[in-house]
């Protein structure tokens, strides 16, 4: 690490199997690696899906990882099983033998298909939290009738109600590719599979409480339609209250105004004042002191009725203020921020004070690299990235002598890299 590493986590001492792949499972097993777990990821002879996809710094000539993977497989050790091969497989499962968690994010039925389904594990291991992240669930949880259907972040985000409420109403088109109607957008960030697997994370934790206690582990297991229905539960309450069907609204928020992204006259800026305690603070700042008794905007109600016209108004406003003058005029007074990109972000003191974006070794020694920190912060166990990802099948000898286990598996480097 390039920079100071954190000391143990709240969950040193831990040991957690990866046996995940893409990104939904390796996120998941990230939190746990950052929170101070040892994460053994288990790799196929031609690595994680994801390993040699990029994108890569001009100054890496090994190229054992891309960014993608690298960002979200730190502080993991790599191991490379073949679980079709019967020695390797016994290895898995002495592995088993001695770890509190194992991660997986296979298709319904693979892992039976290998003999390495729960119950079979949880034989040998009664105190393992084995943890599972599908698109659809697993049936030991709720018999889903897309149960088999592979699925990506995209299509979560489409069937959870995500992509349904996120984009433009009718008349403000932001896509050429739309038949008419609701303009409506996917978020930018894979929430489809970020969220899924951060309640994969608490799931499991919850699930190890108990085995503590008890001694009895048990199968956990989060759909990623499930996660983002979760994630949408604004929209389901007010459709079970009303039998409305949510629909885009834009930047805005259907029962709070104002609660928006404004233009400004060099770009755009989040602005939210719909409390009353603060409405009249917006008003002045802006020298809109006018807006505070007119009657279309005297309390959130009115506001919401009027919001396309009150939108309009402080818009016409913003229009002709930069964002720094903005912020500048509204900043802890209004709830108010930039629209920014990475180049903003990387720049900005809070993510230094933070350690939002650590500095990682490479594995060759080129340039450093900064990822997207740890936001889960702890006092006295801090959490943190402690190493970078590993090369494939970097630590085989080590951990199998860890464990005690004295068979090595066949590993071959991949000679191809992966497409992705």
């Amino acid at each position: 690490m390039s920079s100071d590493t954190p000391g143990p986590g709240p969950l040193n001492g831990l040991k957690v199997l990866d046996l995940t792949q893409a990104l939904a499972g390796p996120f998941c097993t990230m939190l746990l690696a950052d929170l101070g777990a040892d994460v053994i990821k288990i790799e196929p002879p031609a690595g994680d899906m994801t390993r040699f996809g990029g994108p890569f710094t001009r100054e890496d000539t090994e190229r054992a990882y891309g960014g993608y993977f690298g960002s979200i497989n730190r502080s993991k050790r790599s191991i490379v099983l073949d679980l079709k091969d019967r020695s390797d497989k016994q290895i898995l499962l002495e592995l088993v033998d001695q770890v509190d968690i194992l991660v997986e994010n296979t298709r319904v039925g693979a892992m039976e298909r290998l003999g390495l389904g729960y119950e079979t594990l949880a034989q040998r291991n009664p105190k393992l939290v084995y943890g599972c992240v599908r698109g659809f669930g697993d049936p030991r949880t709720g018999e889903s009738p897309y149960a088999h259907w592979p699925a990506f972040d995209v299509v979560a985000q489409a069937m959870g109600g995500l992509v349904g409420t996120t984009g433009f109403a009718t008349n403000e088109p932001v896509s050429s590719r739309s038949t008419g109607g609701d303009q409506v957008l996917k978020a930018g960030p894979s929430i489809g599979d970020i969220y899924p697997a951060t309640l994969l994370a608490v799931g499991i934790l919850a699930a190890l409480h108990h085995a503590q206690q008890s001694g009895e582990g048990q199968f956990v297991d989060v759909a990623m339609y499930d996660a983002i229905l979760a994630l949408c539960e604004q929209a389901a309450e007010r459709y079970s209250h009303t039998g409305i069907d949510a629909r885009p609204t834009g930047n805005g928020h259907p029962v709070l105004a104002p609660f928006d992204i404004f233009a400004t006259s060099d770009g755009w800026c989040a602005i939210a004042a719909p409390i009353q305690t603060i409405w009249p603070t917006l008003c002045q700042a802006l020298d809109l002191t006018d807006l505070i008794n007119d009657p279309r905007f005297l309390t959130n109600r009115e506001r919401v009725a009027n919001a396309a016209e009150l939108r309009s108004i402080v818009e016409n406003w913003t229009k002709s203020h930069s964002t720094a003058d903005i912020v500048s005029r509204l900043g802890g007074r209004v709830p108010v921020g930039p629209v920014q990109r990475m180049s903003d972000i990387f720049q900005d003191p809070h993510i230094e004070a933070r350690q939002m974006l650590p500095l990682v070794d490479q594995p060759d020694g080129s340039r450093s690299v900064q990822f997207a920190g740890c936001p889960i912060k702890l006092t006295s166990t801090p959490s943190g990235i402690r190493h970078r990802a590993p090369r494939l099948g970097e630590h085989t000898t080590e951990v199998l002598a860890q464990f005690g286990i004295g068979t090595q598996p066949r590993f071959i480097p991949p000679k191809k890299e992966s497409s992705l």
